[in-house]
C-alpha cells in the first residue's frame, strides 16, 4: 500500500458506518496516551458505505473490512494489513476503495496511515456481512472475520450503560463513537491471525474526502 503520490487525484467523498475493535482495554489507551495497552496494536474495522462517490463511481452500499497487526503503536509502523472487499462490489468500486485506503488519493486518515504499513494483502473478494446496530453491531466474513459487539456494562451493577468518546474539534478516525465490548473478535487469512474477545469496541459514523 504505497504512500500518497503527487499524481492527479480523483475527488472522492465517503460517509460510512464503522464497526471497530482492537486488543486494547476499554477506552483504548491509543485514544489518550498514543500507545496501545498491550504494547502492540491489533484491530478489525468494518465499513458500510451509506453515501459515497469516487469520481463518477458510486460507492453506496459497498462494504469493506480491514484487519491489521502492528508490532507496536500504529504510528511506529511496520503494520501487516489485510483488506477484504465485499464480492458484490463491482471491480470499479473495489478499485476505488483500494485507491482511497491506500492513501494514493490523499485525504485523512488514509494519507497519514499509508506510510505505517509494511505489508498489505488484498483486496480479497469475499461475502462481507455488516449489521450496524449500535453497541450490538456485527461484522462477519465466513472463514475469515468474526466480530460481534455487546453493550458496555457497569462493572459494579452489571447494568448496561452508554459510553461515548467524543472529539468536539474532530478526531483522527471519527468524531463521536459509542463504546462497546467484543463478544467475538477474530481474523484469519493465510499466516495472519488475531483473536481478542472481551476487549474494546466501538461504532461510529466516519466521513472521508480529499476535497477542501
Amino acid at each position: 500500500m504505497p504512500a500518497a503520490e503527487s499524481a492527479k487525484k480523483t475527488p472522492y467523498r465517503v460517509k460510512a458506518e464503522c464497526v471497530e475493535a482492537c486488543n486494547c482495554q476499554h477506552g483504548c489507551n491509543c485514544q489518550f496516551a498514543g500507545f496501545p495497552n498491550e504494547g502492540k496494536c491489533e484491530f478489525i474495522i468494518g465499513y458500510d458505505v451509506r453515501d459515497g462517490m469516487f469520481g463518477q463511481v458510486s460507492l453506496n452500499g459497498v462494504r469493506a473490512v480491514l484487519a491489521a497487526k502492528y508490532p507496536k503503536a500504529i504510528h511506529e509502523g511496520n503494520g501487516h494489513v489485510v483488506l477484504f472487499v465485499d464480492e458484490q462490489a463491482t471491480a470499479e468500486q473495489a478499485d476505488a476503495i483500494v485507491s482511497i485506503l491506500s492513501g494514493r488519493m490523499g485525504g485523512m486518515p488514509w494519507e497519514a496511515l499509508a506510510g505505517t504499513i509494511g505489508r498489505f494483502d488484498g483486496p480479497i473478494r469475499k461475502p462481507v456481512e455488516i449489521q450496524v446496530a449500535g453497541e450490538r453491531s456485527r461484522v462477519r466474513i465466513p472463514g475469515a472475520i468474526d466480530l460481534s459487539l455487546t453493550p458496555f456494562k457497569d462493572p459494579v451493577t452489571g447494568a448496561e450503560k452508554e459510553v461515548h468518546i467524543v472529539y468536539p474539534k474532530g478526531g483522527f478516525f471519527w468524531n463521536d463513537a459509542a463504546i462497546a465490548t467484543t463478544v467475538a473478535m477474530s481474523a484469519t487469512h493465510g499466516d495472519f491471525h488475531l483473536e481478542w474477545p472481551g476487549r474494546y469496541a466501538s461504532t461510529a459514523e466516519v466521513n472521508w474526502t480529499n476535497q477542501q
